[in-house]
């Protein structure tokens, strides 16, 4: 008996290492990606279910999903289409709106499963290299996890091009989203650039950045285990700046409740290393800190 093609294979093998007891969706756009992992779904846990997210930014969009859809109920999952209303509103652009609204769908509609989502090892690089431009830390350069609560990325170590060929092994089409060749969108351009470096320095670059963000986790999560989150300028001017700066960002991030920057964190240290009188530092959400005395102080 011979067994699955070659991409096919690679790609329930890397779906079958994660998957967990209990329900389990795919997210699923239409593109290769999610298809191929639906369809992995679909073989190792038969009975699964699949989510596909409308979100209504282009002309047709309804009936991309409702392909998509079907192909997956073809595969014998339970699928269903998630419209959106509004893309969302941030200040990270149409992608993270989009984003934003996508996982706000999913936790709303995917009840107690785990949802499996299909970032590859391309995505990854492009995360890492993306990261780098930006001035990113540790913690962003790791990339996106594995796993974070009820999401797996099962296929962090597949590549783009193996999605592409388990679609065409199991006769799927996937959709190609034309937001995906526009330089409008920063994660374009990026992938646009990764494919000049990988002409210039030659293959395996994208396996070397994605190699890079699992080494960076490693060390963000050991330093995240290590710093603790202080209002007490005498123990935190004891820290070197790798556990300063994720203690204050910690800090700060308990009284606000809204994630806080890299600028913001600078100027809480400041608070700390470089005191000279300085005013309070104003957060995301109207509080500030200011310093009293030996202490970080915060007014909401």
């Amino acid at each position: 008996m011979t067994g699955p093609p070659p991409a096919t294979a690679a790609i329930r093998l890397a779906v079958r290492r994660v998957l967990p007891v209990g329900p389990l969706v795919a997210a699923v756009s239409g593109g290769a990606d999610s298809l191929a992992l639906a369809a992995a779904l679909a073989f190792e846990r038969p009975g699964s279910g699949a989510l596909v997210v409308d979100h209504g930014l282009q002309a047709g969009s309804a009936e991309v999903a409702a392909r998509a859809a079907e192909q997956c109920r073809d595969l014998g999952l339970a699928a269903r289409v998630l419209t959106a209303h509004g893309a969302g509103d941030t200040a990270g652009g149409p992608e993270a709106a989009a984003r934003e609204v996508r996982y706000a769908l999913l936790e709303q509609h995917a009840s107690e499963a785990t949802v499996l989502l299909g970032h590859t090892l391309d995505d990854q690089a492009e995360t890492v290299l993306l990261g780098l431009a930006r001035g990113s830390g540790t913690r962003v350069l790791a990339g996106m996890p594995a796993a974070r609560g009820r999401y797996l990325r099962p296929l962090l170590e597949v590549s783009r091009e193996t999605t592409r060929q388990a679609c065409v092994e199991a006769g799927l089409v996937p959709w190609e989203d034309p937001h995906n060749l526009d330089p409008a969108y920063a994660r374009v351009r990026v992938r646009q650039a990764l494919a000049v470096l990988e002409q210039a320095l030659g293959p395996g670059l994208t396996t070397a950045l994605a190699r890079t963000a699992q080494l960076a986790r490693q060390d963000a999560d050991a330093l995240d285990a290590l710093a603790c989150p202080t209002d007490d300028v005498g123990q935190l001017e004891q820290l070197p700046a790798a556990l300063l700066t994720r203690s204050l960002k910690g800090w700060a991030e308990q009284q606000t409740g809204r994630a806080v920057t890299f600028a913001h964190v600078r100027a809480l240290a400041a608070l700390v290393t470089d005191w000279r009188g300085q005013g309070p530092v104003a957060l995301p959400g109207g509080g500030a800190v200011r310093r009293e005395g030996r202490r970080l102080a915060f007014d909401a």
